[in-house]
């Protein structure tokens, strides 16, 4: 359980509501959420459907929570560490998951010795399978990333990393979802191009990377042992993937992850 009274929230968009989401169907009391969203379509949002206390001050937040969730987009930080610069205690804990930004930023950025855990999540956590890769701020304990790595396990899985690997993880799973979508879109629109209703092709697609995936993490096999299975000699698979090689298939995702991997190292140098 989140422990220490209130946890908050500054800003309320898709990811703080994988983690509201994840926090109150794990048992946690909506009553104990306090998230400040400045858009008050949003908040009237988030109050009605979690059941979490609301408010458009970030300082009520400061005031009131000993855990405390950075839920802010990268462009902004700066102006919202800012305005909260010296109000914070050391029994609070920051949990940041503005993407790019170093805990070292944070940590100048509201002064003193804050305790700050960085986290990179993505949006499967919206249906509590996301993945998340945490790393620690120079203050911060080790009862302090076993504190958030237990808010995120209630939305998927976790994994801590040295925080120069922080940017690979974006590239990789936090923008990945993006990736595996287009896939999926490609494989209908292929199916639909052979013949396949869309609703036939897409739902085919949908559950064959389900599958593959639930496979791979259930056998614990590396992925090219369970592809040699189902690549017989001269047969249909082998075709396929001759063809996606040919096309460039793997350099392709290889060099879509290094751009945005390049991109939040971009951000966290703004």
């Amino acid at each position: 359980m989140v422990k220490n009274g209130k946890t908050g929230f500054i800003g309320g968009g898709n990811m703080a509501e994988a983690i509201i989401k994840g926090l109150t169907t794990s048992g946690i009391e909506p009553g104990t959420l306090l998230i400040a969203e400045p858009v008050e379509e949003r908040r009237s949002f988030l109050q009605d459907k979690y059941n979490v206390s609301v408010t458009d001050d970030n300082n009520a937040v400061i005031d009131t929570c000993n855990t405390i969730l950075l839920c802010v987009k990268p462009q902004i930080h700066v102006q919202i560490l800012q305005a909260i610069k010296g109000k914070f205690h050391q029994d609070q804990l920051f949990i940041s998951i503005i993407a790019g930004i170093k805990t070292k930023t944070i940590e100048e950025a509201l002064g003193g010795t804050p305790r700050v855990i960085r986290v990179m999540p993505n949006t499967p956590a919206l249906v509590t399978a996301g993945a998340s890769a945490l790393c620690t701020g120079i203050h911060a304990t080790n009862e302090d990333i076993s504190l958030a790595r237990h808010i995120f396990e209630m939305m998927g899985k976790s994994w801590v990393v040295e925080e120069k690997l922080l940017d690979a993880v974006t590239g990789l799973s936090g923008s990945g979802p993006a990736y595996v979508l287009s896939f999926i879109e490609a494989m209908s629109d292929a199916g639909v191009k052979n013949g396949l209703s869309r609703d036939v092709a897409t739902g085919l697609a949908i559950q064959t990377v389900l599958g593959t995936a639930k496979l791979l993490l259930e056998t614990g096999e590396h992925p090219a042992v369970l592809r040699d299975k189902v690549t017989s000699p001269g047969g249909t698979t082998i075709a396929g993937l001759a063809a996606l090689e040919k096309e460039g298939f793997r350099n392709a995702v290889i060099a879509g992850i290094d751009a945005a991997t390049g991109r939040s190292v971009e951000l966290g140098r703004k």
